[in-house]
């Protein structure tokens, strides 16, 4: 096997992997729409399976600009779950709450007095 046969692999292997990760990209985007009714995603499905080059590259012409737009809003969503989720967890009450919950835990001895005030000043800021 020479130099020019291993360069040759690593450049087809590479094209290959670069189709596949476009092959799920498309098939994400595709699924992740919902204004496409299912025969318009399965009509996708099985152009992608039959000529799956050209079907891949009429598809990114055609709705190469709503993925992005798909991709942000499916990012926005998800942020504002993980938000949510992180408010829900970390119980963020009033900071009356928070400082009360300070002071108890300075009471305890669960943290120093210079804790409890950077606590405290965190809570009324």
């Amino acid at each position: 096997m020479s130099f020019w046969d291993i360069v040759w692999f690593i450049i087809i292997s590479f094209a290959f992997i670069a189709y596949l990760m476009l092959l799920f990209s498309i098939l994400t985007d595709l699924f992740r729409d919902h204004e496409t009714s299912g025969v318009v995603k399965a009509l996708w499905v099985i152009f992608l399976l039959i000529a799956p080059f050209l079907t891949a590259l009429v598809y990114l012409i055609v709705r190469g600009s709503g993925m992005a737009h798909r991709s942000a809003r499916q990012m926005e969503s998800l942020k504002a779950d993980q938000d949510k989720y992180i408010q829900q967890v970390a119980g963020h009450g009033s900071p009356a709450s928070q400082i009360a919950q300070a002071k108890e835990l300075l009471d305890s001895g669960a943290i120093s007095a210079e804790e409890y005030e950077a606590l405290k000043a965190r809570a009324l800021a």
